[in-house]
């Protein structure tokens, strides 16, 4: 802006190449640059092209991108990669892209790639929708009418073999850790509330009704109201016993079936991830070993819900909080 000022009050083109330390190329493409766009021509602005310019898709082409499942294109599979999405443009509207120039179309329409959450394909889309926004909000209105305590309770299987998580290690190269090449297993229990109460039994044997009515019998026993008691619909939740002993203790306890197929409806499912986490983090060569593991990490959960499965199922989309301020639907 001081050389074009200069140029206008009459200095000569070699004159400011002298003064000013400027080449002469300079000076001819600022001249052109004010002829064309004034004061303005001469701010420095962001190199490349703006924002949206000379873009190969319009906005509603790049909205109609990923609405679907790629099999559902003739795509093949379910995950979408910058190769598929390369060449669903291709087909629709036909434009080209690089895989590389793909890649930064996606991330501009503000989606990253990432790890998606598994459903079933047998689930009822109608019947979770239904349970979030009826079903629920009802049993919550009576269990407050009745003075009730809600829970949500899972069963887990842990072995060892089954148990893994993440380290840190040099790129290329593969962590080892060694565990045992023992087979045994462990089963547990857990009910906890939308508040994080939580009780819990651990148990060597199968799961069975015998199992499950003990569980259901402590738990009217560490409670002086009502319990409505929401699992999903294993077998021995339904079994003929199971329906013979909660009619006999229907003022203490009654059972809520999830719909079929929907574990993310079931907070107490997190509780178990959380445990098979933090045994993955542990040496087990043993059952007993593995018990007392289990035991401690439910006795800690039990005593101190705040601190333990409840906020370490942050990252979830479920946070455990009071009836008054947590809806159901957060779970979607």
């Amino acid at each position: 802006m001081r050389v074009v000022a200069a140029l206008r009050e009459g200095m000569a083109d070699a004159e400011a190449v002298r003064v000013f330390g400027v080449s002469a190329n300079s000076i001819r493409n600022w001249k052109a640059r004010f002829a064309f766009g004034g004061v303005e021509g001469l701010e420095s602005r962001r190199p490349g092209r703006k924002a949206g310019e000379l873009r190969k898709l319009t906005r509603s082409q790049e909205r109609a991108l990923i609405e679907f499942e790629p099999e559902q294109l003739d795509l093949d599979g379910k995950l979408w990669t910058r190769r598929k999405a390369t060449e669903l443009v291709r087909r629709l509207f036909g434009v080209s892209y690089t895989e590389r120039g793909m890649g930064k179309l996606l991330r501009r329409m503000g989606l990253s790639f990432q790890r998606p959450d598994r459903r079933a394909i047998e689930a009822n889309p109608e019947a979770m929708a239904e349970w979030v926004n009826v079903t629920y909000p009802a049993l919550v209105k009576r269990a407050e009418s009745e003075d009730a305590v809600i829970l949500f309770a899972d069963q887990v299987g842990v072995r060892p073999d089954h148990l893994s998580g993440s380290t840190w290690g040099r790129v290329g190269r593969t962590p080892t850790v060694t565990r045992t090449g023992k087979r045994f297993s462990l089963n547990a229990m857990s009910a906890i509330s939308p508040r994080g109460d939580m009780r819990f039994t651990v148990f060597t044997g199968r799961f069975d009704t015998t199992e499950f009515l003990a569980f259901c019998q402590r738990l009217i026993s560490g409670y002086d109201t009502k319990i409505h008691l929401v699992l999903d619909g294993h077998p021995v939740h339904r079994s003929k016993a199971t329906k013979k002993w909660m009619a006999e203790h229907a003022e203490q306890i009654e059972l809520h079936y999830l719909p079929a197929y929907a574990p993310h409806l079931n907070p107490d499912e997190l509780v178990n991830a959380d445990l098979k986490r933090t045994l993955a983090d542990k040496t087990i060569i043993g059952r007993d070993r593995m018990e007392l593991a289990v035991r401690s990490f439910s006795v800690a959960s039990r005593s101190c819900p705040t601190t333990s499965a409840a906020t370490s199922m942050a990252h979830t989309p479920f946070t455990l909080q009071p009836f008054s301020s947590w809806s159901i639907a957060q779970l979607l």
